[in-house]
C-alpha cells in the first residue's frame, strides 16, 4: 500500500505585513512631526541654562517675535494670532488660577529690546505669576 506522507504545520511567521505597518507609520510620522512643532518662530538668544524637569507640567510659553508682536502657547495647543499685553496676562492668570505650580517662561526674540521682556515678565507676576523663566538656546559649538 501507498501511505501519504503527512506535512507538518510550519511555525513561521509572516513579517511582510507588519513591515507594511510600520513603514506606512514611519511615513505618517515623518510628515507630521514638522506640523506639530509648537510656537512662533522665534531667534532665542544663547546661554547655558538648566532645563526644565522631565516630570513637570508642559510650560505655558508666552512669546515675543522679532516684529514685537506677543503669542501664548499652554502645552501642545498654540494661540496662532497675535495678543496684547493684556490679554496675555489676562489669559495667563486664569490658567495660574487652575495650575498655580504650572511652570511659566518668557520666549523672546534676541532682536526685541530689552524693555519690552521686562514688561511682559511683569505684566505676568501682575497676573499672579510666582516666577517667570527665560528661554534661551544652548551655545553652538565654534
Amino acid at each position: 500500500m501507498y501511505q501519504r506522507k503527512r506535512r507538518r504545520p510550519v511555525a513561521e511567521i509572516n513579517v511582510v505585513p507588519y513591515i507594511d505597518v510600520m513603514l506606512v507609520l514611519l511615513i505618517i510620522f515623518m510628515v507630521t512631526a514638522p506640523i506639530v512643532s509648537q510656537g512662533v518662530k522665534v531667534e532665542l538668544p544663547q546661554g547655558n541654562a538648566e532645563t526644565l524637569p522631565p516630570d513637570s507640567k508642559p510650560p505655558i510659553v508666552a512669546s515675543i517675535d522679532a516684529a514685537g508682536d506677543y503669542f501664548l502657547n499652554v502645552g501642545s495647543s498654540s494661540n496662532s494670532s497675535a495678543m496684547d499685553l493684556e490679554q496675555v496676562s489676562t489669559e495667563v492668570g486664569a490658567l495660574i488660577q487652575l495650575e498655580p505650580l504650572r511652570p511659566v517662561v518668557v520666549k523672546a526674540d534676541r532682536s526685541i529690546p530689552y524693555e519690552s521682556v521686562i514688561q511682559l515678565m511683569i505684566s505676568l507676576q501682575g497676573a499672579g505669576v510666582p516666577a517667570v523663566g527665560l528661554m534661551t538656546d544652548s551655545p553652538k559649538e565654534k
